[in-house]
């Protein structure tokens, strides 16, 4: 992949959204809920404000509706500022 973040941002793969409930039932995709967690694929820089505290690799938490959703290569990804994000788990 060739998308790299400028600044403080950081490029996110979300985690798939539950396909079934604890009690085996199917959601449909009108119910689906945006998943809050995900994985990070790249980091920018930084600036001299904002030192990055995230890397690559890392899972994190994120608000409902933080980020930019942009497609690369067929694939959704998030790309967020690093105040957007809520916790490394």
């Amino acid at each position: 992949m060739n998308v790299k973040p400028l600044s403080d941002r950081v490029l996110i793969l979300p985690n798939p959204a539950e396909e079934k409930t604890a009690g085996g039932l199917i959601i449909p995709d009108t119910a689906k809920e945006k998943p809050l967690a995900g994985k990070v694929i790249a980091v920018g820089p930084g600036t001299k404000e904002v030192t990055m505290e995230v890397k690559e690799g890392d899972t994190v938490l994120y608000g409902k509706y933080s980020g930019q959703e942009i497609q690369v290569d067929g694939t959704e990804y998030l790309i967020m500022r690093q105040n957007d994000i809520l916790a490394i788990i």
